[in-house]
């Protein structure tokens, strides 16, 4: 089992997680399987989540947030998005959104923790770039305050 299956729960964003290196060829799997499942999604969006709490530029955003239903929504979202067994129960990106005034700054920092999520995770760069691809067109309903 990959390190990020070990980690367990929670990102994100967002987001992400390591394949296997040994994983069935990248045309075989859904991004969701050469991520390594929910275990793995769960674990990255756990780190995710902490990176975010602890970056001072955007934590304000999130200081009444119910912390463990974001992370069990991150989770389904990413899980949805990657072709997993998840169904998403939130809200749409532009009504969760819409009230907190988010910034292309704010956006940039989110992108960057979950950056280094990934990175440390190990996620190979194909499959970041397929995650971010699923995630990039709902910065238009995140992004609030031009």
């Amino acid at each position: 089992m990959n390190t990020l299956s070990r980690l367990i729960l929670g990102t994100a964003f967002s987001l992400a997680l390591a394949a296997c290196a040994a994983g069935p060829r990248a045309g075989s799997a859904s991004l969701y399987d050469r991520l390594g499942g929910q275990p793995a999604i769960t674990a990255v969006v756990d780190d995710f989540v902490a990176n975010v709490a602890a970056d001072k530029r955007i934590n304000g955003q999130f200081a009444n947030t119910n912390i463990p239903r974001l992370k069990m929504l991150l989770v389904e979202q990413i899980c949805a998005g990657t072709g997993g067994p998840c169904q998403y129960t939130g809200r749409d990106m532009k009504s969760a959104h819409a009230h907190l005034k988010i910034g292309e700054a704010d956006f940039a920092a989110l992108v960057e923790d979950l950056s280094r999520t990934l990175d440390k995770f190990k996620v190979p760069a194909k499959e970041q770039g397929e995650l971010i691809a699923i995630l990039a067109p709902m910065k238009g309903d995140i992004v609030t305050v031009k």
